[in-house]
């Protein structure tokens, strides 16, 4: 039996239907992507799905009795809680308790006398498996980095989508909503992510632009496309191959039929010789062809992106010679030489709040280096793309916000006007003379891209572009920076987005410290991968006043047999977790019987313990033989 089923279902808010006579199932197991360019209608579907928008005809059914949680792009959180507050309260009673808990927990180590208090709450999540909950409200804030005491009031939109989040993962629902869940997070969170939802084993919908997370994650794939929902069964890359032999024979049928009613268009027109053989039938027909014309709704066009190109820089871009920046509690960047030349494409990875941010402050000389020096070529012509959106101010109209208030722009050379450079991005007069503040989070990076590419540059710097973009425009965002012949530096969470523009990285690695990898961010782990897998340089004893150091251990027998074991067996616990998540990835591997599922689950889960063992007990024996 399905969780969700739409049958015939009609949602309009202008002239044109979001969905039009639409039918959809979710079925238990399932993980759905919900593919559609920007303002398609996948947010509305999916908050229809939840019940908070209502369908002008047709039925939306829902199994008696499920649970459902959602994650929306501006989701509501109580205010004047802290997130851990928050988060709990997604539980309802139960996690009003363990909040309450938690807040009388701090007031305890505060040295208030509040032990009666806390003994009565203790005896009700007893009561309750409340222990269990409070558990996994903890491991969902600690895996996404949430600050538990930090107030829900003030957050930016980037914290509070991770709020929102840890409440949708909490109550562990049987339906999974998802509306853009990556966005704002690290690399280290997705990956997470795709953990839990691969072991989720409720049914899942979701809306991402993150190819490699959609890839990974979805079971099937529903295009929505001009008010109709289609199903393509299989992965992501399945989708693409089949959805490109249909738009192709789409765009056949269509010039078959608009060169049949050209030839009925002119048959009528022919004056008395058509007036004298008139068919009747003929004219009906004719009719429906105009009708059927009128009704076609084409594909929205595709953004035109195209760089403003400035003349070239000097070979030499950026030079940075141990570059060093820290805070008092701890290091953001130490000692970091790097040379950037012309042509280069540079990839910055790492999880939020390592430094990104402030790595290309310095660089682009906006904030001075603690220690070491930093030089910059000749001839530079800097483009910035800010992922905080800071240089598109709100009370401008769009079309004075791209063109700083003038009525054209020149792009190589062609002058435009404004309100045609902005139909390339897609937007409409009416939207271009709207204020900025009253665009969506896709139209606004639409916007910046808009305002960015019409400045003459030979250094593009940019900071997560990609978030809230259609996967249309961002593939061919993605062939615009691979023909860009000036330089990029680019911060990016999007794996396949790397992989397709970088041509090497700068990856943030701890404590500081930042390597430098040939290729994108596949290339990175592959590289990361052998690095690890030769000798490591133990680390330096610390001193210890007043004690002889101790003397170096050295191997026995058995340790060096164990030593020369190991490899071996890693590489076949390697291919069997391998071929595990190739199972547990399969369309199909939730609709197996329950005891299986469990089975392979618990297996892989042992199978990950025993790997971490051993990799830390072959570094551990690697160091003492070397």
């Amino acid at each position: 039996m399905p969780f969700i089923r739409l049958a015939d279902v009609s949602i309009a808010f202008g002239v044109h239907p979001v969905l039009d006579h639409a039918d959809f199932l979710l079925d238990p197991g399932e993980r759905i992507g919900l593919i559609g360019r920007n303002g398609e209608g996948k947010s509305t579907l999916m908050k229809a799905i939840a019940g908070l928008v209502a369908a002008d005809s047709g039925e939306i059914w829902r199994q008696p009795g499920i649970k459902l949680a959602m994650l929306e792009q501006d989701p509501s959180l109580p205010e004047q809680a802290t997130i851990y507050e928050a988060v709990a309260d997604a539980l309802g009673d139960i996690g009003h308790w363990i909040a309450e808990y938690h807040r009388l927990s701090e007031r305890v180590y505060a040295g208030e006398e509040v032990l009666e208090e806390l003994g009565h709450l203790q005896h009700r999540l007893e009561a309750l498996d409340g222990w269990r909950l409070q558990q996994r409200v903890e491991h969902v804030l600690s895996r996404l980095e949430l600050p538990g005491d930090l107030a829900v009031a003030g957050l930016s939109g980037g914290w509070r989508r991770r709020v929102a989040l840890a409440r949708a993962l909490v109550i562990e629902p049987d339906v999974l909503l998802l509306d853009e869940p990556t966005n704002h997070l690290d690399l280290e969170a997705i990956i997470w992510l795709e953990e839990q939802l691969l072991q989720f084993q409720g049914a899942t919908l979701l809306i991402t632009h993150d190819r490699a997370f959609l890839q990974k994650i979805a079971t099937r794939i529903v295009d929505l496309d001009r008010g109709r929902l289609t199903s393509w069964p299989g992965d992501y890359a399945d989708y693409l191959e089949k959805k490109a032999a249909a738009l192709e024979e789409e765009a056949k049928h269509d010039a078959l039929f608009d060169k049949k009613l050209a030839q009925e268009e002119v048959w009528i027109r022919q004056g008395i010789k058509a007036r004298r053989t008139r068919n009747e039938g003929r004219v009906r027909a004719l009719k429906k062809l105009r009708s059927e014309r009128a009704e076609r709704r084409n594909r929205q066009g595709q953004v035109k992106l195209e760089v403003e190109q400035s003349e070239r820089s000097g070979k030499l871009v950026i030079e940075a010679e141990n570059l060093g920046f820290s805070y008092p509690e701890r290091a953001l960047i130490r000692d970091l030489s790097t040379v950037i030349m012309r042509g280069d494409r540079v990839g910055l990875i790492g999880p939020n709040g390592a430094g990104k941010s402030t790595l290309l402050r310095i660089l682009l000389k906006d904030l001075e280096p603690q220690t070491g020096t930093l030089r910059h070529g000749t001839k530079l012509n800097i483009a910035y793309f800010d992922q905080l959106r800071a240089q598109l101010d709100p009370d401008q109209t769009l079309a004075d916000a791209v063109s700083n208030g003038k009525d054209y722009v020149e792009i190589n050379g062609q002058r435009l006007h404004v309100m045609s450079y902005l139909a390339n991005f897609l937007f409409s007069p009416t939207r271009a003379r709207s204020p900025v503040r009253s665009l969506s989070g896709g139209e606004r990076n639409r916007a910046l891209l808009a305002r960015l590419f019409s400045q003459p540059c030979n250094l593009l710097v940019m900071d997560e572009p990609t978030n809230d973009l259609d996967m249309e425009t961002l593939e061919l965002l993605e062939d615009l920076l691979a023909n860009f012949e000036g330089t990029l530096i680019l911060v990016s969470h999007d794996r396949a987005f790397l992989d397709n523009v970088v041509t090497h990285t700068l990856v943030f690695e701890g404590d500081g410290r930042i390597g430098e990898y040939v290729g994108g961010y596949s290339d990175w782990l592959v590289q990361a991968k052998q690095a690890q897998m030769q000798v490591p340089v133990p680390s330096k004893p610390k001193p210890q006043t007043g004690k002889a150091p101790s003397p170096k251990k050295k191997l026995g027998f058995k340790e060096q047999r164990e030593l020369e074991t190991l490899p071996e067996q890693i590489e076949s616990m390697e291919n069997r977790q391998a071929e595990l998540n190739g199972q547990i990835n399969a369309a199909d591997f939730y609709r197996k019987d329950q005891e299986t599922v469990r089975k392979i689950l618990d297996e892989a889960e042992e199978l990950t313990a025993k790997l971490e063992a051993a990799y830390e007990r072959w570094n551990e024996l690697d160091a003492m033989a070397s």
